[in-house]
């Protein structure tokens, strides 16, 4: 088991994330980004332009539960080195509100991709990620196909 620099496991670390997207992303528990995410968290890649920080993740968790109100996130790998875990995902949900100014579909919408987390004294402080934008824009008919 490694240690990180902060006396923490990369197990602990994995745990920490697992926990935040469950809350947040599968849940709907907008209490999951005062419980996990530092005070000065700064997102570098914000989804769906909300802004940099905490109160704009809990702005994403937010619009994803308003319009796909079953939005859970699948995680298929967590790999942890030091104070960094990576989250390789696809979300999805059934498009049941508006968004991004299109009305409900009923269809089910997916989302994968990858998150880098950066961690410190057991809370994210970080997020790198990239987003498949492109396929989710497409299904919901706000690019071609």
């Amino acid at each position: 088991m490694t240690t990180t620099e902060q006396g923490r496991t990369t197990a602990q670390n994995k745990d920490t994330v697992r926990e935040f997207i469950d809350g947040l992303f599968t849940k709907g528990d907008l209490g999951a980004i005062d419980t996990y995410l530092a005070e000065d968290f700064v997102n570098h890649d914000p989804p769906f332009g909300v802004s940099a920080d905490r109160e704009g993740m809990r702005a994403a968790g937010q619009m994803m539960r308003a319009s796909f109100p079953d939005w859970h996130s699948e995680v298929h790998q967590l790999i942890a080195e030091g104070d960094l875990v990576v989250e390789r995902f696809t979300a999805s949900g059934t498009h049941r509100g508006e968004v991004m100014r299109v009305p409900p579909t009923g269809r089910t919408v997916s989302l994968p991709g990858i998150n880098i987390f950066r961690l410190r004294d057991g809370r994210i402080v970080e997020r790198w990620g990239r987003l498949d934008d492109l396929g989710f824009l497409k299904q919901l008919g706000l690019a071609p196909a």
